[in-house]
Formats: structure tokens, sequence, C-alpha cells
């Protein structure tokens, strides 16, 4: 049904396997920095009207790689397609972020969520399978999901926040609403990544994008439990193939040792971090037991080139090499701390990407 892979330089890295350069993608790459995507969005109408297109969802996925040599694609939709299909009415207006029409703060609010019928997310499964035919085997490509928190803060909050009041209010003062809403989302985030397996993901990361708001001991409580519950229930292969899982989240460096963990055989096989993170400390705290995706911060990108160039080096170097003391392999996947702005300038992630295809084939040279 699809094309044989040709670069799976990614995919390798995920696993912790020997690859001639460090990949290279970027969270949020078919974003608003491209005049390809923002000429494509006015004609969808919305984003929406663009997520819900299958040729539309189709050609701005694949416009970065068009432009760059990226190691992987990822999927165009939006973290928050579970709970719209849950009944809570997405919508994004203008130069806003998302935001429900029904947000769920009470107990009858709670009672009425259940895990969505897939057949309301079959664009997203059609767009998947759409995106990996017109790939023909160029790269790999990562499906996604919110996580059951991140999902939970926006479904209490009704749109994002910057204290996140609401959600946490919910979640001491009613943490049996809380852990029925996170039970649900679990169920639901499992059932939607493997349903994109099934329909040709070739790697899917959960976006645990407000873990890092909580505090110890509710992170691990709220965030890390569910997220565990989601990769509990992944498929592990798919069609012969091996699926990574990626796990990132904001602000969760303080707990990489526990993210990365594996209990029972379940655990990520990738941790991205942010740019708050040294790789380096990263590699050592989890001894290679999982590849790490990061780190560079977005803001580098407004730089001049040489400091672009200077400040990419940076992470690479404090990777360090791929093969480790004991002669195994760590991996490691270039990306964003976080996602790319909007108004990055494009021939920026020329420079980027181009670095670190040439910085980390030197590295790998020396070593």
């Amino acid at each position: 049904m699809f094309a044989p892979l040709q670069n799976d330089s990614f995919l390798r890295a995920c696993l912790r396997q020997p690859t001639e350069h460090t990949p290279v993608w970027l969270m949020r790459r078919a974003g608003r920095y491209l005049a390809e995507y923002r000429e494509t969005r006015a004609r969808a109408g919305s984003f929406m009207g663009l997520a819900t297109n299958t040729q539309f969802a189709t050609d701005v996925t694949l416009q970065p790689l068009d432009r760059y040599a990226l190691d992987a694609a990822i999927l165009f939709s939006d973290i928050l397609t579970v709970p719209d299909a849950m009944g809570l009415g997405l919508s994004f207006a203008i130069g806003e972020g998302p935001r429900f029409a029904h947000a769920v703060r009470d107990e009858a609010a709670v009672a009425k969520l259940a895990v969505p019928d897939m057949d309301k997310l079959r664009y997203v499964f059609d767009a998947v399978t759409s995106i990996r035919k017109a790939l023909k085997g160029r790269v790999p490509l990562i499906g996604f999901s919110g996580s059951p928190w991140t999902l939970a803060c926006y479904m209490v909050e009704g749109a994002g926040s910057d204290d996140y009041r609401l959600v946490k209010s919910m979640m001491y003062r009613r943490p049996d609403l809380m852990h029925r809403i996170l039970e649900i989302n679990a169920e639901a985030v499992a059932l939607y990544l493997n349903t994109q397996i099934e329909a040709g993901a070739q790697a899917v990361m959960v976006f645990d994008s407000w873990g890092g708001v909580l505090a110890d001991g509710a992170f691990q409580e709220f965030s890390l439990a569910y997220n565990r519950k989601v990769l509990a229930g992944l498929k592990r292969e798919h069609g012969g193939a091996r699926i990574p899982h990626i796990v990132f989240t904001k602000g969760g460096g303080l707990w990489i040792e526990q993210i990365a963990e594996s209990i029972n055989g379940v655990g990520p096989d990738v941790v991205g971090l942010d740019w708050t993170m040294n790789l380096g400390r990263a590699r050592q705290i989890t001894g290679d037991r999982v590849a790490l995706q990061g780190n560079l911060d977005p803001n580098v990108l407004f730089a001049d080139d040489a400091q672009i160039r200077a400040e990419a080096t940076k992470v690479l170097e404090s990777f360090g090499a791929p093969r480790n003391a004991q002669g195994s392999y760590g991996g490691h996947v270039f990306n964003l701390g976080h996602g790319i702005s909007q108004h990055t300038p494009p021939e920026a992630v020329t420079v980027l990407v181009d670095t670190v295809h040439e910085v980390s084939r030197r590295i790998r040279a020396a070593g």
C-alpha cells in the first residue's frame, strides 16, 4: 500500500540505532511562518477547514519537506481533535488560540464525557493515509495527540490559560472528577493513536504541553500516570515494523528519570525535552535507556546565521557522540524545545537543518 522508506534515520535514532547523521524535524512544522501555508489556509477558509480537508492537510504537511531536508514529517492536525469529537465544539479565531464552546467544569459535564467514536475523527485517519502515500517513502510520518492532562486543561479552562486556575481548582477540590476526565482521555488517546498507526503513522508522539505547570507530586498523579496508561495501550508494532513512542513534557526536565522509566516493559522510546534541560545531563540521567529529542530554543532562529549555527552545534555537542563508553548507541533526534514561531524567517530553518546534518556527520567522523 505504501512505498518503501528511503530515509529511516529518524526511526533508527528513536530506537537508538546507528545513523549517518542526527535526524531533524521541527515541532509545529507546518506553521504560519511559511507563505505557502498561509495561502493554503486562506483557501481553506479556517484552521478546521484546513485540518478536516484531506488534500489541504496533505499539502501543508508536505510543504516544509519541499523546502528543507527534514528527516520526518508530522501529520497536520491539532492536539485537541479528541475532545472536539467528544462534542465540546472546537473552534479557532484568527489571531487567537483554540476555544471550546462547551467547557467541562462540573459533575454533570464530566458525566457526559465518553470515549468518542473514531468515525468522528475519520478526517484525521484519511489525512494520515493520504500523507503517507504522498510522501512516497521520502521520510517517516509521525502521528500525535495531546496528553490526557493537556487535553483536560483545555477541556476545563475552555481555552488556553495563563494560570490554569479552573483546571487546578477542580484537581484540588474534586480530584475524583479530574481522575474521571483523565481516565476517559487516556483511553481515547490510546485508541486515537492506534488508529493513526493503522492508517499509516510510523511513529506516534504524546504532547504533554502543560505537564510542566503542575507541582511535584501532582505531576506524577495527574499527568505522568495517565501518559503511562496511554503508552500501555499503544501498538508497538504494525505491519511488521516497530512503532516508536515519543513523550514530550514541556517543563518536564525535573522529572526526566521518571518520564523515561519503563515499568513492566511499558515506557517511551523517546523523551522530548525543552530548552531548559542540558542534553548531556539528560543522557547521563537516563543512561541511554531512551532516545532524546530536542532541544534548541525556538527564538535562536531569530539570530543571524552564524549564531544559529553556533547554538545548533552546542546542542549537538551537549548530547555527544552517538556511541557511549559501553559501545552501545544513544539516540538523538534534533528538534526545537517547543513549537516554531509563526514569525520565524524561513531561511533560518535552512541554516538550522543544514547545520545539524553537517555538524552531526563531523561528530560521527571524529568519534
